[in-house]
């Protein structure tokens, strides 16, 4: 398997993950105010995990990620956390963009 098709199962599996996660909460969280501070842990908890994995991937890379340069995955999570803050926090486009530039940077080399 290339680059790009191990990119797209990883967006695919880790979507996959989050939003059941999140749907399942959804499901047992129904008397549970969204304003209330274990709301807020919960949403903390979940923020620093996402952040962890992705410190992870950038600094020890595994796979197909081994291929790209260090700066490459520096670049990519910068627009990225861009796209992110530009998008009112909306996680699927910035997942999007991280394929389509650290596809297209890769490629330069």
């Amino acid at each position: 398997m290339d680059l790009s098709s191990n990119l797209i199962l990883v967006i695919i599996v880790t979507s996959v993950a989050t939003f059941a996660s999140r749907f399942l909460g959804i499901l047992t969280a129904e008397n549970l105010s969204d304003k209330s501070k274990i709301f807020d842990w919960f949403n903390c908890v979940a923020y620093s995990i996402l952040a962890a994995l992705t410190a992870r991937m950038v600094i020890f890379p595994a796979g197909a990620l081994l291929e790209s340069t260090f700066l490459i995955r520096l670049i990519v999570i910068a627009i990225c956390i861009i796209v992110f803050i530009y998008s009112k926090k909306n996680l699927v486009l910035p997942t999007i963009f991280s394929f389509i530039f650290l596809t297209f940077l890769s490629n330069m080399n």
